[in-house]
């Protein structure tokens, strides 16, 4: 399992109460599910936010992850 750098943004960081850390995870399911289990304050972002992975903004649990993954919070726009 690779060890990749997990960053926190806006409201992700609020609820993971950091900007970022390493986990070990090989895909997004596996990571999401990690960072349930620790931060359970996340699962609301979660809910409705995505994950930045190779520069590819995704939810699909089957991605492969490598060097980073940043947590993004749902953003509103127009």
């Amino acid at each position: 399992m690779t060890r990749v750098l997990v960053r926190y943004f806006a409201a992700a960081a609020e609820a993971a109460g950091r900007e970022e850390e390493h986990v070990a995870a090989a895909t997004v399911g596996e990571l999401r599910d990690q960072l349930l289990a620790r931060y359970p304050r996340l699962a609301a972002v979660l809910a409705k936010g995505s994950f930045l992975v190779d520069g590819v903004v995704t939810r699909d649990p089957a991605r492969p992850i490598r060097e980073r993954v940043d947590v993004l919070p749902p953003f509103s726009g127009g």
